[in-house]
């Protein structure tokens, strides 16, 4: 694998680090608006489910999935859009379809119309995710770029606990929340309860409470200058010198010359340019594929998506499987600052192969749990973990078969937390060489 197990430290330079740390911060937004587009289905997949009579599993699947396609196409667009447009104006854009999406998702007409809001979501954590990381790491000084390039992975992360949170607060102020049972379907489930304010159901608060976050990026954003990368490559090298005199102290004459002259190395991107004589594309190309594909079949969207619904499954009330997905999700936050310390210290490769070793073990427990659970049976409905007929065939977890199971998820979410989930898009900025990177790691 081509590029450093460890990155030596870049000099220091005079900065305005206050002025840089803000600016970054405010390009990470877009990483907080990923983590909470991504993960609030997972508090309001069954209430939407039962509002809409979506009984099919392969739709109910589609109905979540489907912010993945949007995702896709944001992504590979956005880097587009970013060199047509200028970084900025995509953040600012981003920042409405987060809000569009959240209001779109909180008031549907249906199941079709929700899908579609879905994509937009989808389409926005795409466009996220190329130009917030993209601003980030033309902005940063060199010695301050890796910490700060950090901040959008911890964003995302820190999204993802905020909608836990919320969902459980939200939870716990529906009127009869802890009665009802998650899996039942003759009992509309506590999401869909009218009695919150203005007379909205549960569930779409869940939605309605990333409008907020969504019109601060898209107020912040409007404050941000425009990238000094971009600037120079449209030929306004004033402008882009008074960029750069917000974020160095000092004359800024040199670093204009220095990104004119990266510029005069770079051509325009190329799908062709990581094409292979072998498997149609290069040998490292394949590895980025294979690594990016590797993060997401660990199994960690099924934690984050339907966490809920499977804590429901084993039984779990309605309020305790809200509290065991929040617990998951500060789990995640607080190893992805493990991750951000140990990175540079022990390298990309043992991290991975750390977590690989651990996620393994803790998945390979859970199965042994879970399989060796005895099952709800007709004779056995009425008793603790087998309450209705939505429960048959589901494993009846002892309490000490639950609490290993939760003691279990956590550890597998530490391990990935602090390993597989950001290590990896650290590999994929630093492994393509700098003429194939724009496209392999779109690609990848």
């Amino acid at each position: 694998m081509h590029g450093p197990d460890k990155v030596e430290q870049a000099p220091r330079e005079p900065v305005h680090t206050g002025r840089v740390v803000a600016i970054a911060t405010i390009a990470a937004l877009g990483g907080f608006l990923f983590g909470y587009d991504s993960s609030v289905i997972n508090g309001a997949n069954k209430a939407v489910f039962y509002q809409f009579q979506v009984s099919d599993k392969v739709m109910q699947g589609f109905v979540v999935a489907i912010a993945l396609l949007g995702s896709a196409v944001g992504a590979f667009i956005g880097g587009r859009l970013t060199d047509k447009f200028g970084r900025r104006r995509v953040m600012v854009l981003a920042a409405v379809l987060f809000l569009i999406a959240g209001l779109g998702q909180a008031f549907p007409f249906g199941t079709g119309d929700f899908m579609v809001w879905r994509t937009v979501g989808g389409f926005a954590i795409g466009l996220a995710a190329v130009v917030s990381p993209m601003y980030i790491a033309e902005a940063a000084p060199a010695h301050l770029r890796g910490r700060l390039s950090s901040l959008f992975q911890l964003a995302i992360v820190v999204g993802i606990f905020a909608t836990q949170l919320i969902n459980q607060i939200i939870i716990s102020l529906t009127p009869d929340g802890v009665q009802k049972p998650l899996m039942d379907p003759t009992v509309p489930p506590v999401e869909a309860n009218n009695n919150l304010a203005l007379g909205l159901q549960s569930w779409q608060w869940m939605f309605l409470c990333m409008v907020l976050p969504a019109v601060v990026y898209w107020a912040l954003s409007l404050t941000l200058p425009e990238s000094p990368r971009y600037l120079v490559a449209r030929g306004q090298d004033d402008e882009a010198g008074k960029v750069l005199q917000q974020i160095y102290v000092g004359d800024v004459t040199t670093k204009v010359g220095a990104i004119k002259e990266s510029l005069a190395g770079e051509h325009k991107m190329h799908l062709s340019d990581i094409k292979g004589p072998r498997a149609g594309l290069l040998p490292i190309v394949w590895v980025g594929i294979i690594l990016a594909t590797l993060q997401q079949f660990v199994g960690i969207n099924a934690v984050f998506y339907y966490s809920n619904l499977i804590w429901g499954a084993v039984g779990f009330g309605e309020n305790k499987a809200f509290l065991t997905s929040t617990i998951i999700s500060l789990v995640n936050v607080i190893f992805t600052f493990v991750a951000i310390g140990l990175v540079d210290r022990i390298g990309r490769k043992p991290l991975l192969l750390i977590g690989s070793i651990g996620m393994f073990i803790t998945l390979g427990v859970l199965t042994i749990v879970f399989q060796t659970a005895p099952a709800c049976t007709e004779a056995l409905l009425g008793t603790e973990g087998c309450a209705t007929v939505a429960d048959l065939n589901t494993p009846i977890l002892s309490n000490t078969g639950g609490l290993v199971a939760v003691l279990m998820l956590n550890t597998y979410v530490a391990f990935f937390a602090a390993t597989w989930g950001p290590i990896v898009w650290v590999l994929l900025g630093e492994m393509f060489p700098n003429k194939i990177r724009a496209a392999a790691m779109s690609v990848a």
